[in-house]
């Protein structure tokens, strides 16, 4: 289910929206200013925003700027009629597209699932197969690897340990530090909490490392950040054995 986030003053907008976008399927939420709408993004990290660019306590490219900082989730603005500038202002920030108000719900739909059309992740997502599992980054699923190269049972992972180790994964090789790490998983003012990230190592380890204690994969960089190392892939620097899937 695709899920989307609102942002709006307007009382009737949310209410219509919310009602036409679950009726489609999709999964809303809503907030009424900026700040809420912020933090909603970073708590419920939605595949589209909708934004309204007249917000009561910030300019909506405000908002745009905020989200830019950390994610690339689709943005579609609402505008005004004759807000010219206020909507090159919010595609210079970082918008996908935009639709002027009053608005036609067909329009809005069609907009809605072309972003996500261009949101959605390349059927040819790499698998990265080591010697104790297998990630496959296109269904986001990691399955045990059994004698022969066949896949074992499914590892469940919660999505934020997914997170956590897709970031590794497409930074194979490389130092992750924690700053980074934090951004990306919980979003901005999350940067200092690093305990976060212990917690959640531990948990990979546990249920990825054939030993916890003397890791393989999933390196600690002390007091610097993480590493996604392949132990049979050559020097640390080297891509993982990347497969189309």
């Amino acid at each position: 289910m695709t899920r989307v986030l609102v942002i709006d003053d307007e009382a009737p907008i949310l209410r219509a929206l919310r009602i036409n976008l679950t009726a489609r399927a999709y999964e809303v939420s809503t907030a009424a200013d900026g700040a809420s709408g912020l933090a909603a993004m970073a708590r419920e990290r939605p595949d589209v925003l909708i934004l309204d660019l007249g917000l009561p306590d910030m300019d909506g490219t405000e908002v745009i700027r905020g989200v830019r900082g950390w994610t690339s989730t689709p943005i579609i603005v609402l505008s005004a009629w004759g807000q010219e500038s206020q909507k090159v202002a919010a595609l210079d920030a970082g918008a996908d597209d935009y639709v002027t108000k009053p608005f036609g719900m067909d329009e809005l739909l069609a907009r809605l699932r072309a972003a996500v059309r261009r949101a959605s992740p390349a059927p040819d997502e790499p698998v990265i197969r080591t010697a104790d599992f297998v990630v496959d980054l296109a269904a986001k699923q990691v399955t045990r690897a059994a004698p022969g190269g066949q896949h074992g049972g499914n590892v469940r992972l919660t999505p934020t340990e997914w997170q956590v180790l897709e970031v590794l994964i497409r930074n194979a090789g490389r130092l992750v530090t924690q700053r980074q790490l934090l951004q990306e998983v919980w979003g901005p003012g999350y940067q200092n909490e690093a305990n976060y990230l212990r917690v959640y190592m531990a948990n990979l380890r546990r249920k990825l490392e054939p030993d916890p204690s003397a890791p393989r994969y999933l390196l600690t960089e002390t007091g610097m950040g993480y590493r996604f190392s392949l132990p049979d892939s050559g020097s640390p620097g080297e891509p993982p054995d990347a497969r189309s899937s």
